[in-house]
């Protein structure tokens, strides 16, 4: 066999495992949105057969003989050409992968997916210790996956490395300590500020049809293509692209709370306008994949943000807001309302929490993960360490384990690791769109938004961005696009060129 037919061959097998990790993304949807409750245990069995399957196809010892054939070849001359960026990739998926016991990888499926429906009802009814033995399941599996995988420091990198390839606690931790300490700072500067905004404008009535119709249409504004997509309900938002063509959002509404299920639409519209603009002809290759998750948050924080929380992009949408609940907002002005949706107050809820407030609700995370993952916290002990650590970074103390430790979906689905790239991705989101300006105009941009238009910020981010898929490594691709490493200081920047006027004039 060549060269040239064993990169075919791994072409093949990688849409091959593609299209059944599409199958389970759909599941996934349904499970989360329409599946009836009882399907949970059935649900299970067809997530852990599919898992195993991708698993056998993955580490089939054909794709090491065909890996070792193209990497010695001329395919990989160029790094960052098509074929080489492809053949890294697959080779990391490789290694990863032949680590990992089938076994292992069956029974996580299997396990998470009876997980996620305990957590949900568990959530609903406060009842923590209904989810912690399934908690206690999963954290045990993925001490396991993170010794079979191996890391050189910590645990948690193997883990970590997953979502964010190349990135370290290490660094995470470095990353953090600075941020952290700066946060808290500005957070008791802005939060205990007498300039203080009226937020019960946005608990009044909001029925929520309208605020459907009212989100899906901002969401198209952005570039939400309905014909390719569609938004429906869940406990827990977010967004799963199951292929080229057919890209799923949720929100959930609260008719008594404007920002919950509108600024969630957003921050899932930002995912999806990546997923909708990944090069199709790569669909099922790195070429065609996110190029990791910090770089996926970037986009959803930032079109939630910096785009849907400025002064600019409401100037356009209040009028229309509120033409959509004229009774509600009859006497509330814009001034008014963008100061309501900017407030900067400690909270419980991380998905509700404000910009300056949020990092700390991931930094609470983070250091819980890796503690319960190096067993220095027992899971039977996490509510009183949440509650320690809330009482720490946000001076709040939750009145429950509903708005404590059962607020995420996250470890139900075995998603450890996963919470650090929210922060990393608020971090990127400040450089790309501080070299988006840069590069298009900051008046020019202000001005689009003005006028609703999104198209020209869009395309930048897909030139830049989206159409690279994996090409680049993350931290690589920030370096590209912005021409720096990624650093705390932009997001710090952009924190108080927005919130210190509001706060002290």
């Amino acid at each position: 066999m060549t060269p040239a037919e064993a990169y075919a061959a791994l072409l093949r097998r990688s849409r091959e495992i593609g299209i059944i990790q599409s199958c389970t993304a759909l599941l996934s949807w349904d499970q989360q949105t329409y599946m009836p409750t009882y399907g949970a245990s059935w649900r299970g069995e067809q997530m852990a057969y599919l898992s195993v399957l991708a698993h056998q196809k993955l580490t089939d010892p054909q794709v090491g003989e065909w890996l070792t054939q193209v990497e010695s070849s001329a395919l990989t001359e160029d790094p960052q050409g098509e074929e080489a960026a492809n053949i890294r990739e697959w080779r990391r998926s490789y290694d990863r992968a032949i680590r990992v016991p089938q076994a292992l990888v069956e029974e996580l499926a299997r396990v998470t997916t009876l997980a996620q429906q305990v957590w949900q009802e568990a959530k609903a009814q406060n009842h923590y210790a209904a989810f912690q033995t399934h908690l206690e399941k999963i954290v045990r599996l993925k001490r396991e996956e993170a010794q079979a995988i191996g890391y050189t420091d910590h645990p948690y990198d193997a883990l970590l490395d997953e979502y964010e390839p190349g990135m370290t606690t290490t660094t995470v931790r470095t990353l953090f300590s600075h941020l952290t300490r700066k946060l808290m700072a500005l957070v008791q500067r802005w939060s205990t500020s007498t300039r203080r905004p009226d937020t019960s404008l946005l608990r009044r009535d909001y029925p929520v049809e309208r605020q459907k119709i009212f989100a899906e249409g901002a969401a198209a504004a952005l570039g939400f293509d309905f014909s390719r997509g569609r938004l429906d309900v869940a406990a827990h938002p977010f967004c799963t692209g199951i292929g080229p063509g057919d890209c799923r959002i949720t929100t959930r509404y609260n008719p008594r709370y404007f920002s919950e299920a509108f600024f969630g639409v957003l921050h899932e519209t930002g995912h999806a306008l990546y997923e909708m603009h990944l090069p199709a002809q790569h669909a099922g290759t790195p070429l065609g994949s996110a190029c990791s998750l910090g770089i996926h948050e970037s986009q959803s924080r930032l079109w939630e943000n910096q785009v849907g929380r400025s002064l600019p992009f409401w100037e356009h949408f209040f009028p229309r807001l509120q033409q959509t609940f004229p009774q509600t907002l009859v006497d509330v002005s814009l001034e008014s309302f963008y100061f309501a949706i900017n407030e900067v107050r400690p909270s419980l809820i991380r998905v509700e929490a404000d910009e300056v407030t949020y990092n700390l609700h991931i930094v609470l995370r983070f250091e819980l993960e890796t503690e319960m993952l190096t067993d220095n916290l027992r899971v039977e002990d996490l509510p009183g360490a949440w509650q320690e650590k809330m009482s720490k970074y946000l001076g709040l103390t939750p009145p429950d384990d509903t708005h404590g430790c059962l607020q995420d979906i996250h470890w139900s689905f075995g998603g450890m690791g996963y919470f650090p790239t929210y922060t990393l991705g608020n971090l990127y989101a400040a450089q790309f769109m501080a070299a988006a300006k840069r590069h298009l105009g900051e008046a020019e941009l202000q001005q689009d938004f003005r006028r609703g238009r999104f198209t020209p910020l869009r395309d930048w981010l897909v030139q830049h961005i989206y159409q690279h898929g994996q090409r680049y490594r993350a931290q690589e691709l920030c370096r590209r696009v912005t021409g720096e490493a990624l650093h705390t200081e932009p997001f710090l920047s952009y924190l108080r060129e927005k919130y210190e006027p509001l706060y002290t004039s």
